[in-house]
């Protein structure tokens, strides 16, 4: 099983406050070049992805609240992944974590990755070298994301994940180029604020075996967290490219994430979760999808306790993933950039009749305008149920 390890981060996060994330729901358009997969447009979505860092770096309006912003997996070219860092450490506010894939490299420049960043993965990059020691395996492709925080003091930290589990089309017969399974996850602790959160990659949420699972040990490292510190997981954030946004899977980790009976799991009771897809415009080779629209449909889930009243709404609805104990927000299948507040459990009312999750924008894209607001589409709050 992966090895969680623990990153303590400077965030002042504003105290007694929510946070506000960016989901940027932008397409994919993957296509196999050898063993990797790369993207068959890097300059354009790059033109795409640079549009939306000038927005948060102008910091209209409500964006200079922006604490967390997404991209999904696979979505940045590996060539501009020095010009994104270089943005974000001069033109990004001081605590900001952006989170983003990047298209797929061999294992030894993932390797190269880690050394350079050696003073935030040292411990990674020893899992790494641990495996590297096992065999001839240095050709392997990598589907790997970064976690950039922009602490309170404007130092830049990068950490760097590998994707744990592979989907079909990233598994070969030749296991010499099957994908490298990464082996850790990183928990960030951010301090003083006392926000603690996780990143992860699609399947890396449900990889499970006979025996345990990668969502297993995140809820007892959380839940020790609660026993030994009274602190919990307050957000899990997942990145993915995946044609089957609603599969049955997502419902059924959920499910044990947010509705456990038979022990007490406090460590993630209140964890708001944040899943961050690519829009319906990809195009992943290989993949073949049932239905138009079958990617998109980012969402963000937290716990039915918290009664979100059902709306339906051209670009989101609320509803409870077909009977599963959450509340979830649920949002359409096109390019989107989608801004809200994440609702912390410690701002809930029992005497209020509103729930602090709100939409505050979204926009859309369009190749000669950029990025801009869609119209007819007003702020909203979800009252109680």
């Amino acid at each position: 099983m992966v090895k969680i390890i623990e990153q303590h981060l400077h965030l002042e996060f504003p105290l007694g406050h929510h946070l506000h994330c960016m989901i940027a729901q932008i397409p994919n358009r993957l296509r196999r070049n050898g063993h990797l997969y790369g993207l068959t447009d890097p300059e354009e979505k790059w033109r795409q992805v640079k549009g939306i860092l000038d927005l948060v770096v102008a910091a209209e309006g409500n964006l200079k609240r922006l604490h967390f912003l997404m991209f999904p997996e696979c979505s940045i070219p590996v060539a501009h992944f020095d010009e994104m860092l270089q943005i974000i450490e001069k033109g990004f506010l001081h605590n900001t974590v952006t989170m983003f894939g990047l298209e797929q490299i061999p294992l030894e420049v993932y390797r190269r990755m880690l050394v350079r960043f050696h003073a935030d993965n040292a411990e990674a990059l020893a899992c790494v070298e641990h495996d590297l020691d096992s065999g001839d395996i240095e050709g392997m492709p990598v589907n790997w994301c970064a976690i950039v925080v922009k602490e309170a003091t404007g130092k830049l930290r990068v950490f760097l994940e590998a994707k744990t589990h592979p989907f079909r089309g990233e598994e070969f017969l030749d296991k010499d180029h099957d994908l490298y399974r990464g082996r850790h996850f990183y928990l960030f602790r951010g301090e003083p604020a006392c926000f603690n959160f996780m990143t992860l990659i699609c399947l890396d949420y449900l990889y499970r075996d006979l025996y345990s699972s990668n969502i297993r040990q995140i809820i007892d490292h959380a839940d020790r967290l609660f026993f030994t510190m009274r602190q919990s997981l307050d957000a899990l954030f997942v990145i993915q490219c995946n044609p089957k946004p609603e599969h049955h899977s997502y419902r059924e980790v959920l499910t044990g994430f947010y509705g456990e009976y038979l022990e007490d799991t406090p460590g993630v009771r209140e964890t708001v979760t944040v899943f961050g897809n690519c829009s319906d415009e990809t195009e992943l080779e290989g993949t073949q999808c049932a239905s138009q629209g079958c990617f998109g449909v980012s969402f963000v889930a937290i716990s039915a306790r918290h009664k979100l009243h059902k709306v339906q709404e051209a670009e989101f609805s609320s509803d409870d993933f077909g009977g599963a104990p959450v509340c979830r927000l649920r949002f359409g299948t096109g390019t989107r950039l989608y801004y809200f507040n994440l609702p912390l459990h410690h701002e809930l009312d029992p005497r209020s009749s509103r729930i602090p999750l709100k939409v505050h924008s979204i926009l859309t894209w369009n190749p000669e305008e950029g990025w801009h607001k869609l119209s007819g589409v007003a702020p909203l709050e979800f009252p109680h149920a």
